[in-house]
C-alpha cells in the first residue's frame, strides 16, 4: 500500500508546469510561500522569506508528531500550509475556514497538486464557528487574533464551540515580553492613600494596545497584545498553556473558563446546526 507520502509526491506531477504556474498567478498574491514542484513557489520573494515554513520549524516540535484519527480546525487558513503540515502527521478530518475566497482558492490548488485533496476548505468567519456543530481535536488559530474587532469574544466562541482538546494560538505582539505578577482581585486604591495602584502604570501589565488606523500599511491590524496580554487572554478564555515554544506561540489546552458558575462572560452569538 502507498504511504500518503508517496501519493503527494506522485500527485506532485499532474499538473502541466506552464499551466500551473498560470494559476499561481491568476490568484497572486499569495501571503504563504508553498512549494508545489516544477520548480514553482507560490511566494518565492515573501518579505518575511521562506513564510510560514521557516516559523514553523521553531515551534514543529511542539506539536504531537502523531495525529492519526485526530480532527484539526485551521481557523484563518490562507493557502493551507498549516493544514497540509497537520495531514502529514497523519491527522484524519482537517477543515481549513478563512472569510477571503481568494485564500480559499489558493489552498484548494496547493492542496490538489501536493495530493491532499481530502482537506476540506470552507469560507466561514471566526464569530460563525458554532455553525460547525463540531469539536476538534485540535484548533490552530494562528495570524487572525490581530485582525479582529472583537478578540476575546473569538476566543469565547472557539472554547465553547470548537476546541475539544489543544489549540495551537499565535499573535502579533508589541511590548515587553516580561509579565507582572498582579493580584487576581484589584483595589480601587494603594493601601491607606486614594491613589490608584502602580501597576497600572508598569509595562509588564497585561496590556492590549488598540491600532486605530494602520499598521504595517494594513488597517485589518487592530490589537497588538503584549505577551502578559497574550497569556491573560487566553486564560480568560478558558485556555491553560501547555508550551510557548515561540515568543509569539502558545500550545494550549482547554480549561475551566473562570468564573463561568456564574454564567456567560459576555452576550455572543451560538448559532449552531439547527438552531
Amino acid at each position: 500500500m502507498r504511504s500518503q507520502a508517496s501519493m503527494a509526491e506522485a500527485q506532485r506531477h499532474i499538473e502541466p508546469k506552464e499551466d500551473l504556474r498560470e494559476q499561481v498567478e491568476g490568484l497572486a498574491p499569495w501571503f504563504q510561500n508553498i512549494d508545489l514542484g516544477h520548480g514553482i513557489e507560490t511566494a518565492p520573494d515573501h518579505f518575511l522569506g521562506d513564510y510560514p515554513a521557516f516559523k514553523y520549524s521553531r515551534f514543529a516540535d511542539a506539536l504531537p508528531e502523531d495525529l492519526a484519527g485526530k480532527s484539526v480546525l485551521d481557523i484563518g487558513c490562507n493557502a493551507g500550509f498549516y493544514s497540509m503540515e497537520m495531514k502529514k502527521r497523519g491527522a484524519g478530518h482537517v477543515l481549513g475556514i478563512d472569510s477571503d475566497e481568494r485564500y480559499l482558492e489558493q489552498a484548494r490548488l496547493a492542496t490538489k497538486v501536493l495530493g491532499y485533496s481530502d482537506i476540506e476548505f470552507a469560507k466561514l468567519d471566526v464569530y460563525d464557528v458554532a455553525e460547525l456543530g463540531e469539536k476538534f481535536d485540535l484548533v490552530i488559530f494562528m495570524g487572525v487574533f490581530y485582525h479582529l474587532r472583537h478578540p476575546l469574544l473569538a476566543l469565547d466562541l472557539i472554547r465553547e464551540h470548537v476546541a475539544g482538546d489543544r489549540m495551537l494560538f499565535q499573535t502579533m505582539q508589541q511590548g515587553t515580553d516580561a509579565v507582572l505578577q498582579v493580584p487576581e482581585d484589584h483595589p480601587f486604591h494603594k493601601a491607606g492613600t486614594n491613589q490608584p495602584p502602580d501597576y497600572f502604570d508598569n509595562p509588564a501589565y497585561p496590556r492590549l494596545h488598540f491600532i486605530e488606523r494602520e499598521f504595517a500599511h494594513d488597517w485589518t491590524n487592530w490589537w497588538t497584545p503584549n505577551a502578559a496580554c497574550s497569556l491573560a487572554m487566553l486564560r480568560a478564555a478558558g485556555f491553560a498553556i501547555e508550551a510557548h515554544p515561540e515568543p509569539e506561540v502558545y500550545v494550549c489546552r482547554i480549561a475551566p473558563v473562570p468564573y463561568s458558575e456564574y454564567g456567560s462572560a459576555a452576550v455572543y452569538p451560538a448559532r449552531e446546526k439547527g438552531k
